[in-house]
């Protein structure tokens, strides 16, 4: 998800540094025990609309529980930078809840964070996988907590379009037949949503990590292999066989002109023009928001499909960290690595909790616990390649790597020009540090 080169450049950094000196303090931030009455913190996070609604029901429960009084600020895709901006002026919220773990180190490593106090640090460790601790901690210190778990190995349908003799295609080249089918008698069946950088991204990772493999994503994410290596232009070449004019409404143009929730709209809205549409499990909180259809039942899912013998499911993840020694910031985030907060949430859908104490029984309808289940039980599970690298290279609208993945949905045949210059600009990003 979006990012901001502004958090991770040098220049902001000693600012950053001066500024948050007074607000994290170095201190060890140990949640508060008893009644926390008269503290006010805010906390900042990406989640509008529905999935605010979510949230603020969390935090109501932590209220409940604790007294204090918590202000929700939601800062969307726009969140490092309002972070960065914040910290410049040196008043960031005492708690925020960001995607990108690289984003979580960086500001860890600038002395901008709070470490988290030692009773959340043995629930994280009692509670949470290795791979889902790791997101948080930085120089052997936890800083964060991973609150709410993504998977982005899903592929929506729209199950009146295809009618109830559809069997969903569990392998890529049955994908590519049904696309070309459909295409064959005049319709347009994928819709994309081109003009947000990330989904086509978030494409390319489930593609890459299945012809490349594991080690390959973790050494393309970490930039030990180049960006013009041979396994990028295969997951391309890939790539191309389903994004094509042909399957997808009003062609390649249209694609790029698509935001996310749009390319839901097209598939899920009164008005359907497609009948496919990829993205994460969050594809429900669009479609309970902009469309009449009901997940379940007009609206079903199937895990991405199947590219060989690769088992695989790309996830993401909110990491919520503190930026202030008040006693109500550590406890609120205390409070979100138990599993009393994650059914708060998981109660009323469109959550996935990485908490383990959080059982498949406890998800409220089979959409939910079937996500929850192709995650956790995964055989090779990767957290999503752009949240991985520096902001400037895996979230930065309108260049790195969002740009190259626009620029090669618009011109395949560019693809030597266009690996060439995100090589370029990944290899200035990393030297920069």
């Amino acid at each position: 998800m979006p990012k901001h080169p502004a958090v991770a450049c040098a220049a902001c950094a000693a600012v950053v540094l001066l500024m948050v000196a007074g607000c994290a303090g170095g201190g060890e931030g140990g949640a508060a025990d008893g009644d926390l009455s008269g503290q006010t913190i805010e906390v900042a996070a990406v989640w509008s609309d529905q999935e605010q609604v979510a949230f603020e029901k969390v935090l109501d429960a932590f209220e409940r529980k604790t007294g204090a009084t918590v202000t929700y600020t939601s800062a969307g895709d726009e969140l490092p930078t309002v972070l960065a901006t914040r910290l410049a002026g040196g008043a960031p919220p005492d708690v925020a809840v960001i995607a990108q773990p690289n984003l979580v180190k960086t500001l860890a490593k600038e002395g901008a964070l709070v470490p988290l106090s030692q009773e959340t640090a043995r629930l994280v460790e009692a509670d949470f996988a290795p791979s889902w601790r790791d997101l948080g901690t930085y120089d052997g210190r936890l800083y964060g907590v991973a609150f709410k778990a993504a998977n982005k190995s899903i592929m929506w349908y729209d199950a009146d379009t295809l009618g109830p003799d559809f069997r969903p295609p569990l392998q890529w080249d049955d994908f590519v037949d049904v696309l070309r089918n459909r295409a064959d008698v005049g319709e347009t069946p994928l819709a994309v949503g081109g003009a947000d950088g990330w989904t086509l991204t978030d494409w390319f990772e489930n593609v890459y990590l299945q012809t490349a493999g594991p080690q390959m994503y973790d050494d393309l994410a970490a930039h030990r292999i180049p960006w013009t290596h041979p396994s990028v232009r295969t997951a391309l070449q890939k790539l191309n066989e389903v994004l094509r004019p042909e399957f997808i409404p009003g062609g390649i143009a249209s694609a790029l002109q698509t935001e996310f929730t749009g390319s839901v709209v097209k598939v899920f809205g009164d008005r359907p023009s497609a009948a496919f549409v990829y993205e994460a499990d969050f594809v429900a909180a669009a479609i309970n928001k902009s469309t009449s259809a009901v997940v379940g039942e007009d609206a079903k899912l199937f895990p991405f499909p199947q590219i060989g013998d690769q088992d695989s499911v790309v996830g993401g993840g909110d990491t919520a960290v503190v930026f202030s020694n008040k006693p109500a910031a550590s406890a609120l985030v205390e409070f979100l690595a138990s599993a009393e907060a994650a059914s708060v949430w998981v109660e009323q859908g469109g959550f996935i909790s990485p908490n383990e104490q959080v059982q498949l029984s406890d998800y409220p309808d089979a959409i939910s616990r079937s996500i929850a289940e192709e995650l956790k039980g995964a055989r090779t599970l990767r957290f999503d390649m752009s949240d991985l690298m520096p902001t400037a290279l895996g979230g930065t609208k309108g260049d790195g790597f969002w740009k190259a993945m626009q620029d090669h949905l618009a011109d395949p045949a560019a693809v030597d020009e266009i690996l060439a210059a995100l090589e370029a600009k990944a290899a200035t990003v990393y030297a920069a540090g």
